[in-house]
């Protein structure tokens, strides 16, 4: 289940051409590619599960609220799930690129469909009372196969498009999470007032729809790759052998009465038996190897920064603006008109990216959206009303579409194909753990200072976040995508090194 608040966006190829405004500043590119049948049911795998997520999200503390339980319970189940995505994400991202990446979507989709429609029957059976046992059960399992599906699933973008259709890919699924913000907590309190059981049935139509849409990909959903990483390391280790025994030897030993030397046979390694600390020890390299990968990219730090500071400044400036409505004498409705306008305005941003991201070039609109969220954060602490909060939150989700599609697209093309799902694992969890982290920091700072100082810090935040962004932006914004026809050992050798 998904969370209502405003967030940046989350994710092999036939070459084809590129866009220009992904390559330099020159000129904008002319066309791109139509979506294909994988793009098309990925974008509605998205879509629906996003809708449900929505709906049965912005019910699930109405429900245990109206079952009798506290407030401190219903923090502790949003609190574990959250954590429970956090962490699993890094692990599931193994198997994901290792080539098991379409069979753990699909089975992640009915085991969290199977979730919430339990739910849905126990509200419908159980005289509207289920037990906190079973609800808690309930959300965990679909919580841990959402994380699951999800980790899995950021390594799709690049198995199912083209280099050149990147922004339109990404933007498509920025679309799809922006109309199910808008639309699914409607729907869902619409259904809610019907019926208890309703939005848990809906969320669980919906991981059906995701899982057949899943299944009928035809693309594999597995990433190229010659060698393992630990056959890789094995090969490393005996040429490094080689070359130091070659180097010991007496050169051209064998050529001392002028024949020509013969090549000496290469011994063909071997694998060697590995103790249980030493599959560990792997496995923990293997769950490790995207943050070591973002560590050493510059281009993925920069999104990390990037998306993780906007994820935390979101959260905060959100939370910040239910406590000043709320201190105000306004109930739950006008939250509701607040996330219908900001989401209506980042549908309206995503649908407009491709074409803003194909025109600017990629460095001029991802810094120019760094320093125009600055002041909308400022306004905020002048803001008090629902409509005023609505309209600066609807600019902020407008203008931020155009520098995510960039980023993420940027991102997925210079990620190694096996690494896909482990680095954009990395990426969310850290987003994630800001946004997390940073309601509670709203709140400290409303109740110790005032309504209107967590919205400078947020925009004092954005300062630091926009002068990083000039600095750094132009390095590693700048490089050019791989041309067409590049072979794949380059690619991943430029998604290391940009």
């Amino acid at each position: 289940m998904g969370s209502s608040v405003p967030e940046t966006g989350a994710s092999h190829v036939q070459a084809v051409s590129t866009p220009a405004a992904l390559i330099d500043d020159a000129e904008p590119a002319k066309d791109t590619e139509p979506p294909t049948r994988d793009v098309r049911l990925f974008w509605c795998a998205n879509a629906a599960d996003s809708l449900g997520s929505q709906a049965s999200g912005v019910v699930l503390p109405l429900l245990l609220l109206g079952l009798g339980y506290s407030p401190a319970v219903v923090g502790l189940v949003a609190g574990v799930s959250t954590a429970t995505g956090l962490l699993l994400g890094p692990l599931v991202a193994v198997p994901a690129d290792r080539g098991a990446r379409k069979r753990v979507m699909f089975w992640s989709a009915v085991v969290s469909a199977l979730a919430m429609g339990s739910v849905a029957v126990a509200l419908a059976v159980a005289e509207g009372r289920p037990s906190l046992v079973h609800l808690l059960a309930a959300v965990l399992v679909e919580r841990t196969a959402t994380a699951c599906y999800e980790a899995a699933a950021r390594g799709t973008v690049a198995l199912i498009s083209s280099p050149g259709n990147l922004p339109r890919v990404v933007a498509g699924l920025e679309a799809g999470d922006r109309g199910a913000l808008v639309a699914g907590p409607a729907l869902g309190g619409m259904l809610y007032q019907v019926s208890r059981a309703l939005p848990f049935a809906l969320d669980a139509v919906s991981y059906a729809v995701t899982a057949g849409c899943v299944r009928a990909m035809r693309s594999h959903l597995r990433a190229d790759r010659t060698d393992s990483a630990v056959a890789v390391d094995m090969t490393n280790r005996a040429d490094a052998a080689d070359l130091a025994d070659g180097a010991s030897e007496p050169a051209g030993s064998a050529a001392q009465d002028g024949s020509v030397p013969r090549p000496v046979p290469r011994p063909v390694p071997r694998p060697v038996p590995r103790s249980a600390h030493g599959t560990w020890s792997a496995l923990a390299a293997e769950a490790s190897a995207g943050a070591r990968l973002v560590r050493t990219t510059p281009l993925l730090r920069l999104v990390l920064v990037w998306t993780t500071t906007v994820n935390g400044v979101l959260a905060a400036l959100y939370y910040d603006a239910v406590f000043t409505l709320q201190e105000n004498g306004h109930g739950g409705t006008p939250m509701g008109l607040v996330l219908a306008l900001a989401g209506a305005a980042g549908l309206a941003g995503s649908l407009a990216a491709p074409r803003l991201v194909r025109a600017l070039s990629p460095v001029r609109a991802v810094v120019t959206v760094s320093w125009l969220m600055i002041p909308l954060a400022a306004a905020l602490a002048t803001a008090g009303g629902p409509w005023t909060y609505g309209a600066l939150f609807g600019g902020l989700c407008l203008i931020m579409p155009s520098a995510t599609v960039i980023l993420q697209a940027r991102a997925i093309h210079g990620t190694p194909p096996e690494l896909q799902a482990r680095a954009g694992s990395v990426l969310a969890t850290a987003a994630g753990g800001a946004a997390a982290v940073a309601p509670a920091l709203a709140g400290f700072l409303t109740a110790h200072a005032g309504a209107a100082v967590p919205a400078l810090v947020c925009a004092g935040v954005l300062v630091l976040l926009a002068l990083h962004t000039t600095l750094r932006a132009g390095r590693t914004l700048a490089t050019g995508v791989p041309p067409k026809d590049t072979p794949a050992e380059d690619v991943r050798a430029r998604g290391r090194d940009v």
